[in-house]
């Protein structure tokens, strides 16, 4: 007797409708999805108690000729592809042609349809997979679809739904991603009549932001865009100092479709490295755009994961060009929520437009940049004509806790030079100072990047009666956006965005400088523009020996002292780890360091990881290594911890990178190596690890992602005692 049977149709129907249909954000994931392949403009939900009782979608899209509207409900019936070859270049959001059949399989479903506006439309109803009616009815151009009582039929699937709340919750977020994957369709979301999403489907994707995260979120929003041969990418970025606790602001959109996607998530966060705290994540809304074969979508039932051709090209391209976004900016937060008193009531940023003059300069060269023109001066280097650093002076070294200084191959804080050109700086060079600077000879770069990095090159500061003033910009702020009116001040004050959506969407007007153009030109194809001077500043004192106080024009500056030494010590460890094995130096007594059983086996395995690091080790009997060898410029009293701390970080990975590995490195070492908190530091001393840090390639945040400089602008203090 046969025992294998052929499922009847209204059951297959119930079994695919359990992977296509999971709740009721699967309903209008799939209605929504068909509106906008139909080629609507305007999309309208509601819904009630959660969409278990009711799921309403309308729209004004191309609607369903009155032939197809009940061949529609068949299994796999679709107009997205007629055959195997078009499943390599899907371009539509639906294409399976399972939604509507599982859809009313599990419900009682209400379409009302028409293609033109005469007025004639069709009306289908179905309950439970079973066809009710289907007759000609009065409509409007577009598609009206009502689903009541979902799962009405299969009451164990019922069963299992969560609070009307969190029925809301997965809605709101799946309208939420379809308003930023389509910010020229007009949106809306209701809610027991309870208006819950509205957006105005002009294409302005900063716009949908405002309308999903608030106006206070698209404010901290960086433009974001780039392309190569294969892919284009466009969106918005958060700054580092606008983080949530959990992934969920992120939006990654390829082609129109929002997807999630595990590597480009790692990409995100790679592009912010040491930009955020442990466990922030930044508010991202990417958009993806590449050929259909470059992606395949029919890899999930929800079509909600991609595969990529081109996995690692495509999440370097991502990664780079997040992190030249964020290069554009003065990263350093303001300290101060602009509020009145008690109320929500905010207080409209102060936005400070340069001159048309002014800008069209800037862009257009007029400080020489070219091949044939005098070099600038670099930012630490003497002026023509001051005495060259002394060779003798004392590196500053700070003290440890035992009163001793650490080892000399520390990254040192020359302060001698400082005060030795300071003292014998004539007057002239001064008066000189007020106007742009003259040429200078080009720095050597390999005293810049070499290890002559740890000596303080003399300031170009000039003084009066002891005073310091900030040297005159020479170079301004390069790389705003073509869609940007202003860039983001020293104080943090956010840009206008322009009424473009995305990014670069200004045109420049006939008649100006063709090196504006090009400027513009190179913005467009994502080149990352020089990254914006780190603002001079002013030491004015220290706050219970932990906090620097500085000062410049724009406003007041709090630098927390050892991230910034963090950050200078583990650009200087970094580069160091780059060539480890050339540094390590033997030692007269080895370091012995003992494991247990199951940890010695692994060790034993990864010692080639310890000598890529300059750390060479050896068995030594049982469970005991040792280590016989390592870079000289380890701090001096804290090698054996390090080590020890490397070899756990060894054995708790399971896939080691040797980036990573040369990261927690140089993270351990700058820690243990830098000045702490409650540690008194002279004038000279500190004012030279502010210099030290402005040289640093991020000078915003320590390697943990956590603030460095925080600033008060002048606003911010008059706003304080009530002057505005």
């Amino acid at each position: 007797m046969a025992r294998i049977k052929v499922l009847d149709e209204h059951i297959a129907n119930q079994i695919a409708a359990g992977e296509v249909v999971e709740r009721p954000a699967s309903v209008v994931k799939e209605l929504v999805e068909n509106a906008i392949d139909a080629g609507a403009t305007k999309v309208d939900v509601w819904t009630e108690e959660g969409g278990l009782s009711s799921i309403r979608v309308t729209d004004n899209g191309s609607g369903i000729e009155p032939d197809d509207c009940e061949t529609a409900f068949y299994r796999h019936a679709t107009s997205k592809i007629s055959g195997g070859r078009d499943l390599f270049q899907i371009t539509s959001l639906g294409f399976r042609g399972e939604a509507l059949p599982s859809i009313a399989s599990v419900a009682k479903v209400e379409v009302l349809t028409a293609c033109g506006d005469d007025g004639a439309g069709r009306r289908l109803v179905i309950e439970g997979g079973t066809l009710k009616s289907n007759e000609d009815a009065p409509a409007s151009r577009g598609t009206d679809f009502r689903v009541r009582e979902l799962f009405f039929n299969t009451p164990a699937r019922l069963k299992y739904m969560k609070t009307v709340q969190t029925e809301l919750g997965h809605i709101s977020d799946y309208m939420y991603r379809m308003a930023l994957s389509n910010p020229n369709v007009a949106f809306t979301l209701r809610h027991n009549g309870n208006s819950l999403l509205q957006t105005l489907g002009g294409g302005d994707l900063l716009q949908v932001i405002a309308a999903v995260y608030g106006t206070t979120s698209a404010k901290a929003m960086l433009p974001l865009e780039g392309e190569n041969l294969d892919f284009s990418v466009g969106g918005f970025v958060s700054l580092p100092d606008f983080t949530r606790s959990n992934r969920s602001a992120i939006t990654t959109v390829v082609n129109g479709r929002y997807i999630r996607s595990h590597v480009l998530n790692q990409a995100i966060m790679r592009a912010y490295h040491t930009l955020l705290p442990v466990g922030r994540h930044p508010l991202v809304v990417l958009r993806l755009a590449m050929h259909p074969s470059l992606v395949d979508v029919n890899v999930h039932p929800a079509k909600l994961e991609v595969r990529f051709s081109k996995e690692a090209e495509l999440t370097e391209f991502v990664q780079d060009t997040i992190r030249a976004a964020l290069a554009r900016e003065v990263l350093i937060p303001k300290a101060i929520n602009q509020r009145v008193g008690k109320s929500n009531t905010m207080i409209q940023e102060q936005f400070h437009f340069p001159k048309r003059e002014e800008l069209l300069g800037e862009l257009a060269g007029e400080v020489p940049q070219g091949k044939d023109a005098p070099a600038g001066l670099p930012p630490h280097a003497p002026a023509p004509g001051a005495p060259e650093p002394s060779d003798d002076a004392d590196d500053f070294v700070p003290a440890d806790a035992a009163g001793a200084p650490p080892a000399a191959a520390q990254p040192a804080l020359n302060a001698g030079a400082l005060s030795a050109q300071r003292a014998a700086r004539p007057a002239a060079a001064d008066a000189a100072a007020a106007k742009p600077l003259p040429a200078a000879a080009p720095a050597d770069p390999a005293a810049i990047a070499g290890a002559a990095a740890d000596a303080l090159t003399a300031s170009a500061y000039p003084t009066e009666g002891g005073v310091h003033k900030p040297l005159p910009q020479e170079v301004r702020e390069r790389g705003r956006s073509a869609g940007y009116a202003a860039g983001r001040d020293a104080s943090g004050g956010a840009g206008r965005p322009a009424p473009s959506g995305f990014p670069g969407g200004r045109q420049t007007p006939p008649g100006q400088p063709a090196a504006l153009a090009r400027a513009a030109e190179l913005y467009t194809r994502g080149e990352a523009p020089k990254r914006p001077v780190f603002p001079e500043m002013t030491l004015i004192g220290q706050h219970h020996g932990t906090y620097l106080i500085a000062q410049n024009d724009q406003g007041l500056y709090l630098i927390d002292q050892h991230a910034a030494h963090e950050r200078i010590n583990y650009e200087y460890y970094y580069e160091k780890f780059g060539q480890p094995e050339a540094a390590s130096q033997e030692l007269l007594l080895p370091i012995t360091i003992e494991f247990t059983s199951a940890e010695s086996t692994k060790i034993r395995d990864r010692l080639g990881w310890f000598e890529q690091a300059g750390v060479y080790m050896e068995p030594f009997g049982g469970q005991t290594f040792r280590v016989t060898a390592y870079p000289h410029w380890f701090p001096a009293g804290d090698e054996q911890s390090i080590i020890e701390e490397m070899a756990e970080w060894v054995l708790s990975e399971r896939v080691i990178d040797l980036a990573k590995l040369r990261e927690k490195a140089s993270t351990l070492c700058s820690c243990k190596a830098s000045i702490k908190a409650n540690q008194r530091l002279s004038d000279v001393q500190a004012q030279t690890l502010i210099e030290r840090l402005g040289r640093c390639k991020q000078p915003y945040t320590c390697p943990h992602g956590r603030p460095i400089v925080v600033s008060f602008s002048s606003y911010d203090l008059e706003k304080l005692f009530k002057r505005v």
